[in-house]
């Protein structure tokens, strides 16, 4: 028996025209990864924050913060205009969900 993957992605909630997510959707094998990017065009925003949503309940995956990641499962850049992308391994049928990704402005003050 074959059995594939649905994976919905959303664009972030707030200022959506200026976050932007691709692919819309994909079909994947269990075992193999995904891939979703995240790019915003929001002057002075420098974290992207990723959900997985699943029987209506939306649970926090981990976020990029200009260059670094929480947890260790993205690449990329969180700055206006570049890309930052989560990598999901090993896919499995619980896999199958929507996520999104959204855009924020990181407050902590740095010395």
């Amino acid at each position: 028996m074959l059995y594939y993957l649905f994976l919905v992605f959303s664009t972030g909630l707030s200022l959506s025209d200026q976050v932007h997510q691709t692919p819309a959707d994909m079909f994947k094998q269990p075992g193999e990864e995904a891939k979703i990017n995240c790019l915003h065009t929001i002057p002075n925003y420098n974290r992207i924050l990723w959900y997985r949503q699943t029987n209506g309940e939306l649970q926090f995956l981990g976020y990029m913060n200009i260059n670094t990641g929480y947890p260790e499962n993205g690449a990329g850049s969180a700055k206006k205009d570049e890309t930052c992308t989560l990598t999901i391994e090993d896919l499995t049928l619980s896999s199958s969900a929507v996520y999104c990704c959204a855009a924020s402005l990181h407050s902590a003050t740095y010395h």
